[in-house]
């Protein structure tokens, strides 16, 4: 057998491996029972996605303080757009992370909250900001950033 040969066998190995249910593979689970992440049609992936946004993502941490009025959230992640936060507690609202709670005083006013489901994600999320941050104070960030402008990449 030739080192064609071999590459071409494992090329199709490699294919039959990595079929993902729902992309034409007739055999396996119907795309609605598809539940892993690296999946084109699992619903995780659409949560993961809306979660791993930057400005969803700092929303969460923030509300994993406690909850929030609309602009109060607004000031305390700075940078955002009135826009884009209110596109992000959507979408997290949407998924079951954020509630939104109409207050009736008068004036009303709006507040919003974590759910289980959100506390949960903003806890892991918040595990990973710490991480971060401590890699950005112990300098390592900075470091790995100059050497890799160094390389001329």
């Amino acid at each position: 057998m030739s080192i064609a040969d071999l590459e071409s066998a494992d090329l199709e190995s490699d294919d039959r491996e990595s079929a993902v249910p729902g992309d034409g593979a007739t055999d396996g689970p119907t795309q609605e029972l598809v539940t892993d992440v690296f999946a084109r049609g699992c619903g995780s992936r659409a949560a993961f996605e809306v979660v791993t946004s930057k400005w969803s993502s700092l929303a969460l941490l923030a509300l994993g303080e406690g909850s929030y009025r609309f602009n109060a959230l607004r000031r305390r992640v700075e940078g955002v757009s009135e826009k884009m936060l209110s596109q992000s507690l959507q979408a997290l609202e949407r998924d079951g992370m954020v509630t939104r709670d109409v207050v009736t005083n008068i004036p009303p006013r709006v507040e919003y909250s974590l759910t289980p489901l959100g506390e949960a994600v903003a806890e892991r999320l918040r595990s990973l900001a710490d991480l971060l941050q401590d890699a950005v104070a112990e300098r390592a960030v900075e470091q790995a950033r100059s050497a890799s402008d160094g390389d001329g990449a």
